[in-house]
């Protein structure tokens, strides 16, 4: 097996990734395990309820009703919950060309912007939000599929979105303490 490059080195046109790049699970104070244990549990539903319907369905001509508005709900939230693990582990979308160019702690700093427009953005649709689960709660809107109150699904906007939130906060202060640990080491 061969071993990752030491910091500094040329890139090899094999390696994926620029050798400057952090380990993906660096120490974070809330465990990064309480998003990977909620999207195995959210694929393992995903794929019970799936198999399920589709064994109701083959033998009996029929289907279950639920089934379709629970996978849509379960797929939103599962795309949530790994949009948080993605902020945590600083793995989002970004340009590269911007990202990846000029000096380490310019690299750091964009991070830094990227996690605090990361974080404003999912405040902001966590406190939007707000109002349209009040919205749902106070017209006793239900369902389209089942009927079952519609609360019940967009209750996890808010609570999701602040989670990205803060995983984002904790980002930046991350990047943060790296640009002063670089400017004292240097």
């Amino acid at each position: 097996m061969s071993s990752a490059p030491e910091p500094g080195a040329q890139l090899d046109a094999a390696s994926p990734l620029p050798p400057d790049i952090e380990a993906a699970d660096e120490p974070v104070k809330v465990p990064l395990a309480i998003e990977d244990w909620a999207t195995v549990v959210i694929m393992a539903l995903l794929a019970c309820i799936t198999f399920a319907n589709v064994l109701v369905r083959y033998f009996t001509d029929s289907s279950f009703a639920w089934t379709e508005e629970f996978s849509v709900f379960l797929m939103i939230l599962l795309a949530m919950v790994a949009g948080s693990a993605a902020v945590a582990r600083d793995r989002n979308i970004r340009i590269e060309y911007f990202s990846e160019a000029g000096s380490m702690a310019r690299r750091r700093r964009l991070a830094q912007f990227g996690a605090a427009m990361v974080a404003i953005l999912f405040f902001l649709v966590a406190g939007l939000s707000i109002r349209v689960v009040w919205d749902d709660y106070r017209f006793e809107e239900t369902s389209p599929g089942i009927g079952v109150p519609q609360w019940w699904y967009s209750i996890w906007l808010p609570i999701v979105s602040t989670a990205i939130g803060l995983r984002a906060v904790g980002l930046f202060i991350r990047r943060g303490r790296k640009v002063r640990d670089e400017d004292v080491a240097s």
